[in-house]
C-alpha cells in the first residue's frame, strides 16, 4: 500500500485507542491452517539469486554417494534434470484464526471454534493459539489432517493460495459441533460471547459449509449476538459458482457486519460495481457493509445511508499476507472499546463511529502489509503507528 492516507490518524489520548469497556469476547470460527511460505521472500524492486542459478561444481567431482555430480542441474547425475528445490517455511495460518490472533493482540478477549488436528500440525496449531490467550473451549479434537495452504507471492508482494483438502479436519464440522450461543456465554467461565466472525473457506467446502450457513441463519434470527462475516474468496475452490453464490447470499442475509474486497466482488459477481453489490447487501438487511480496495483504502457502506472512504497511510510494501484478517480485527476491536458491540448499535452508527473504525481498520491492514505474513499489530503497536501517520 501506497497511497497517502486521507482518515484521521492522529491518536488522542489513551494511546490513540479507547479502552475495553467489558462487553465481552468475540468468537471466532473458522479454520486454522498450516501456510507454506516461501522462507526468503524479496522486497519489490530488488533481485533475489535463482535458485535455478546452478552452483559452481568441477566437472567430474564425486558428491557425498560417489557419484559423479555432472551438470549442477541435474541433480548430480548426467543427463538427468531435477527442478530446483523449493525453501519454504510451516507458519501458523488461516483467516479465522488470524482474525482471532488479531483481536487477542488488540486486547480483545477472544475464542476460536476450529477443527484441530489430533496428531501432526495439529497440536502446534492449537498451541500457536493457545499462546496468544485464545480461549479454544469452543473447539474439536479432530481425527482427520490438518490443512495445508501453499502460499506463492508476486513481485507485488501480493499473496495466493493453494490449499489441499477437502477431506481435512477444517472443513468436516456437523451441527453437534458448532457452539450452541442460545445464551450468550463462554466456555470456562470467562467472559460471555457478544459476537461472532466467520467466512473464508468454511462456506465452500462440505459437509461444513451447509452446516455454517444453517448455523448463521439461527444466530441471526435469535438475535443475541452480532454476526460478522468475511467470504474471502477462494474460487479455486469453488465448483458451481452459482450454488456458492446462492449459499453466500445466505450468509450476507445472516450477518450484521459483512467486509470483502474488490477482489471478492469480481471473483463472485464478474463485472458488477463492488457499490452496486454492497447496496444490494444492505437491501437483504445488513447494517453495514465494507469493501476493502488493496493500495486504496476501504469503503463503508451504513444502511442509515452514511458512507465513508478511508485511504491507508504510506508504507513499505512487504507482503499482502493477512491484511484483510488485521482490517476485521480492527474493525471489531473498535466496536468493542467504544460499546459498540452489538447489532442495536451496529444498526445506528453515527459518520463519526463510522470513520473511526474504518480509519483504524485500514492503519492496521497497512501496518501489516509492512512485515512479513500474517502478523497483525498489537494495542501499542498500532497506536503507535495511528499517531505517527
Amino acid at each position: 500500500m501506497t497511497s497517502a492516507g486521507s482518515g484521521n490518524f492522529g491518536a488522542d489520548s489513551n494511546d490513540g485507542l479507547a479502552v475495553e469497556d467489558g462487553s465481552g469476547q468475540i468468537l471466532v470460527l473458522g479454520e486454522c491452517l498450516v501456510d507454506l511460505a516461501p522462507a526468503s521472500a524479496v522486497p519489490p524492486g530488488e533481485t533475489a539469486p535463482s535458485s535455478a542459478d546452478p552452483p559452481a561444481t568441477t566437472p567430474g567431482a564425486e558428491d557425498a554417494a560417489g557419484i559423479g555430480s555432472g551438470d549442477a542441474t541435474t541433480g548430480g547425475v548426467a543427463g538427468v534434470w531435477r527442478p530446483p528445490p523449493q525453501h519454504l517455511v510451516a507458519l501458523p495460518g488461516g483467516g479465522p484464526a488470524n482474525v482471532a490472533v488479531g483481536l487477542a493482540r488488540l486486547g480483545v478477549p477472544s475464542a476460536f471454534a476450529g477443527r484441530f488436528s489430533r496428531r501432526g500440525f495439529g497440536p502446534w496449531l492449537r498451541d500457536n493459539l493457545a499462546g496468544n490467550g485464545i480461549d479454544l473451549g469452543f473447539s474439536v479434537d479432530a481425527g482427520e489432517d490438518a490443512t495445508l495452504a501453499l502460499v506463492t507471492l508476486d513481485s507485488d508482494g501480493r499473496a495466493a493460495y493453494t490449499f489441499y483438502g477437502p477431506t481435512t479436519a477444517d472443513w468436516q464440522w456437523a451441527p453437534e459441533e458448532l457452539p450452541d450461543l442460545g445464551e450468550p456465554r463462554s466456555v470456562g467461565g470467562g467472559p460471555p460471547v457478544r459476537a461472532v466472525h466467520t467466512g473464508s473457506i468454511v462456506l465452500v467446502l462440505e459437509p461444513g459449509a451447509s452446516a455454517i450457513a444453517n448455523w448463521l441463519t439461527t444466530l441471526r434470527r435469535q438475535g443475541r449476538v452480532l454476526v460478522s462475516f468475511d467470504p474471502n474468496v477462494r474460487l479455486g475452490l469453488v465448483d458451481d459458482l452459482v450454488v456458492y453464490r446462492q449459499r453466500l447470499t445466505s450468509a450476507v442475509r445472516s450477518a450484521h457486519v459483512v467486509k470483502a474486497s474488490n477482489d471478492d466482488i469480481e471473483a463472485v459477481y464478474p463485472g458488477r460495481a463492488p457499490k452496486a453489490v454492497a447496496e444490494e447487501w444492505l437491501a437483504l438487511g445488513v447494517p453495514l457493509v465494507l469493501i476493502t480496495e488493496g493500495p486504496d483504502g476501504a469503503t463503508a457502506y451504513h444502511q442509515g445511508g452514511n458512507s465513508t472512504h478511508c485511504q491507508p497511510p504510506p508504507i513499505q510494501l512487504a507482503d499482502t499476507i493477512g491484511a484483510g484478517d488485521a482490517f476485521t480485527s480492527a474493525l471489531l476491536a473498535y466496536f468493542r472499546d467504544h460499546g459498540l458491540l452489538n447489532p442495536v448499535a451496529i444498526a445506528s452508527l453515527t459518520e463519526a463511529d463510522l470513520n473511526g473504525a474504518v480509519t483504524q481498520a485500514v492503519a492496521a491492514s497497512a501496518l501489516t502489509c509492512s512485515r512479513r505474513g500474517a502478523d497483525p499489530p498489537s494495542r501499542l503497536e498500532l497506536a503507535r503507528f495511528m499517531g505517527q501517520k
